[in-house]
């Protein structure tokens, strides 16, 4: 009884890890159709994060706002003062975050990680992947370094849109890293 019962087993197991092996591949096809679809959305905000910076930039303050009485330079202190007011400039953080809806955009995971991709951007070799969830205090510590160097002294207008225009490529190369690894999942047996 055993000897007809032993092929039967081993062809069921293996049956099971070949059903096994096609979930965890079509699971990962599912992640990578979402990063790609989210690359996307990145590089969209990323153009309008550069009209933003093209309209109007800012250096010591998130945003300008036109006011009754001429333009008024925004921080994160007094955001409220957006409400209602028109924005007519930003510096290289705030464009993104006004791109994306405005401050109550800036959590969202679309911001946080254009935001990484621009910090990756600015600093590593756009070869290298983009390190996606950073701890909070990493993001943190990257958003002021973006902040830093956007308000450096003799920084220019044309050099923000340039790293919002560099840091679309980076993406690019992301989008290419995905369209890659699914082939090779289209490929596996």
């Amino acid at each position: 009884m055993s000897a007809v019962t032993a092929p039967f087993d081993i062809l069921t197991r293996t049956r099971r890890q070949d059903r096994r092996a096609e979930r965890r591949r079509l699971k990962r096809q599912d992640r990578l159709s979402a990063q790609l679809a989210e690359l996307h959305a990145m590089v969209d905000l990323l153009e309008r994060a550069a009209e933003v910076v093209g309209a109007g930039w800012v250096q010591g303050a998130w945003f300008t706002v036109a006011t009754s009485k001429g333009p008024r330079a925004v921080t994160a202190y007094d955001l409220p003062v957006l409400t209602h007011r028109p924005v007519i400039g930003a510096c290289l953080v705030g464009s993104v975050v006004e791109a994306a809806g405005g401050p109550a955009a800036v959590r969202s995971q679309l911001v946080q990680r254009t935001l990484d991709a621009v910090g990756h951007t600015l600093r590593e070799d756009s070869s290298r992947p983009v390190q996606w969830c950073p701890g909070p205090r990493v993001r943190v510590l990257g958003v002021l370094e973006l902040t830093h160097w956007n308000d450096a002294p003799g920084r220019t207008q044309g050099e923000v849109v340039g790293l919002l225009e560099a840091s679309k490529r980076t993406i690019e190369r992301q989008r290419q890293r995905c369209h890659d690894e699914e082939a090779a999942l289209v490929a596996a047996p």
